[in-house]
């Protein structure tokens, strides 16, 4: 990575093939496949040596939402004839999301500590000016450097100082001992939604707030207000907002409590006070503080390296490559998974056979209730091309056979079909089995797979999956009628 001429200045205490820096999903998928071609390696991590999606990321709080879940099917099953008396120990709730996570974290540390100890470094890397890598008390020269730095949660400017030891994100967010009686939830995206729902549905008061009048980023305006219409009788939100002033205070009990003062999206100030306020404003990659741009890298508004090949990761012609939540691209497990393994591949001295990662088909999943999903291309990007003809098929599922049966029947799914070549463009949905539906979307888009061989598939009956089937129908419709709008049918039951 540098000219050994300009090493005059720090002396080399060990030289490397290849240093992965980062030992999140992307890095440690980067060392296992780096360490099967060679020895000569080095991983560097500072901070714990698991995966931000065991410690404080999708595991943790999908245990939250299952608590949640379990929790208001019992509150809520009147409408079956069940009446029941629930209790939340809060206590036990945290107890068991913390129990489990170290259950979660064990196997991660377990594969850790196989990996020899001297190519483990627990410590923060910095890339110096001569492009050579200082950590602790070593000077490490590597031939290729793999970035996995990860990322951490972003706090507005002056929330720290100003809400102290009431704020709280989501990697603060499962150390909690005990619920909460009341928190405000800033941000609508996947995290605040989920999280929001879940607090609330064990009884925690909780007010969402968002900038936008949109949740989990939905960019199709029907599916955006059928997803509040459904999320809405479990939270209570401030969409449209904008929130102009935070503090504590110490409230008429002589407790110190957080506060928001806000504009509402009528213009009309107000204010709100409890016990916390969680920051999920998202998530900001960490690459600016390693020193890349002493390998003569420049970064972006999103600290991405501007020259940076987002299918293999490299920058430019440099080995260097950034994968996972450091790249700033897609910052899912999965993604991080792939770009991890291919990076692994790519620094290998004969990596003709390396695994480089496609460029996937967009797919986001929200594991609120009713869940919220995106596959493929949005609107927007399907009316860039003024040449391509789309239909948007759809169907409700306030009306849909199992969903009615099951007491979960609060949804709509659009399809975004294309009319020249019977494909799918993409999806936006809320929905029950949202899931297992952006699944087979994806699937479809992913292997060419056209409207009418997906009709061609069997639906069992009956399923919340019919739904599915009554969106292509739709799709189909509309594609053979130009001009004219169709109101897709329920299943039949």
């Amino acid at each position: 990575m540098n000219d050994s001429s300009n090493n005059a200045n720090s002396k080399v205490t060990r030289k490397v093939s290849v240093a992965v820096i980062g030992a999140g999903t992307a890095g440690q998928n980067a060392f296992r496949q780096a360490l099967k071609t060679t020895k000569n390696i080095v991983i560097i991590n500072e901070g714990y040596w698991t995966t931000t999606c065991v410690a404080v990321g999708c595991m943790p709080s999908k245990l939250l939402i299952a608590a949640a879940n379990r929790a208001h099917t019992s509150k809520y099953s009147e409408e079956f004839g069940i009446h029941s008396e629930v209790k939340i120990n809060g206590k036990q709730v945290m107890a068991r999301v913390q129990a489990e996570r170290s259950h979660f974290e064990s196997f991660v540390e377990k594969q850790v500590e196989s990996w020899p100890a001297d190519k483990k470094i627990d410590g923060r890397a910095y890339i110096n000016k001569e492009g050579l890598i200082e950590v602790n008390d070593e000077i490490i020269e590597a031939d290729k450097i793999i970035v996995a730095t990860g990322s951490t949660p972003f706090v507005p400017d002056g929330w720290s100082d100003k809400l102290g030891e009431t704020l709280i994100t989501s990697d603060s967010v499962f150390d909690l001992s005990d619920l909460p009686d009341s928190m405000a939830v800033v941000g609508t995206g996947s995290v605040g939604l989920e999280l929001a729902q879940a607090f609330s549905r064990l009884g925690v008061g909780v007010t969402s707030f968002n900038r936008e009048n949109r949740v989990a980023g939905l960019i199709d305006n029907d599916i955006n207000a059928k997803a509040i219409d459904c999320l809405s009788g479990d939270l209570t939100f401030n969409l449209g907002s904008k929130i102009t002033e935070v503090g504590t205070k110490v409230d008429e009990s002589d407790k110190l409590v957080a506060f928001i003062k806000y504009t509402d999206k009528d213009g009309e100030e107000g204010q709100w006070q409890g016990d916390y306020v969680l920051a999920a404003t998202g998530r900001r990659n960490t690459i600016k503080s390693l020193g890349v741009e002493n390998l003569g890298v420049e970064l972006d508004d999103d600290n991405r390296p501007k020259n940076l090949d987002i299918n293999t990761g490299q920058i430019g012609d440099l080995e260097v490559y950034v994968v996972g939540d450091a790249n700033a691209h897609i910052p899912l497990l999965h993604v991080a998974s792939d770009e991890g393994f291919s990076s692994g591949s790519m620094v290998c001295d004969k990596n003709t056979d390396a695994y480089i990662r496609p460029p996937s088909v967009p797919f986001s999943i929200v594991f609120s209730e009713p869940q919220i999903v995106n596959v493929g291309k949005t609107i927007p990007e399907i009316e860039q091309d003024p040449e391509l003809e789309y239909v948007i098929g759809e169907v409700s599922f306030d009306n849909q056979g199992r969903s009615r049966v099951m007491g979960v029947n609060c949804g709509l799914l659009h399809i975004y079909g294309c009319k020249k070549t019977d494909s799918i463009l993409g999806a936006s949905m809320v929905g029950p089995d949202a899931e297992y539906i952006g699944h087979i979307l994806a699937n479809a888009i992913t292997n060419n797979i056209t409207v009418k061989k997906l009709l061609d598939a069997p639906f069992y009956h009956p399923t919340i999956l019919e739904g599915l089937r009554s969106a292509l129908r739709d799709v189909q419709h509309k594609m053979s009628i130009p001009y004219q709008s169709h109101d897709a049918q329920e299943d039949s039951f």
